[in-house]
């Protein structure tokens, strides 16, 4: 987890070093955002912002998330509504547990099914 303090090269640092495309922003034990390689191609990179730029000023602040006890199947099909490849997991208290991917499903055989799923709605067009 990073703070909305921390700067882009920060993130970026810490997602090569982790091989990692997402990183969740945390903010007094609570969830606030995630930023993506992406938000830092194009909310940052693209708009002419520095690597010294806040994270808060291009994370993804409407965060869509699952909860740590709901049923895989459920969360394949959320992903897929959302067109998202990664999800938050959170526990009762709505503290971070955990993120889930297509490539956590894709591990299990006998959840191969959840990523025909998923990647099937993700691939969908989003209407602008």
């Amino acid at each position: 987890m990073v703070s909305p303090d921390q700067t882009v090269r920060d993130a970026a640092q810490q997602m090569s070093a982790e091989d990692i495309g997402a990183l969740p922003v945390g903010e007094n034990d609570r969830l606030v955002g995630m930023v993506t390689d992406r938000d830092i191609a194009v909310r940052c990179v693209a708009q002419g912002k520095g690597p010294d730029t806040k994270l808060r000023a291009i994370m993804t602040e409407e965060i869509k998330y699952c909860l740590a006890d709901d049923d895989a199947e459920d969360v394949a099909r959320n992903m897929a509504e959302l067109q998202v490849r990664r999800l938050p997991v959170l526990d009762k208290d709505r503290r971070l547990v955990g993120i889930v991917s297509l490539a956590d499903f894709a591990r299990k055989s006998q959840a191969r099914k959840h990523v025909i799923q998923a990647m099937s709605g993700i691939a969908q067009p989003t209407a602008h």
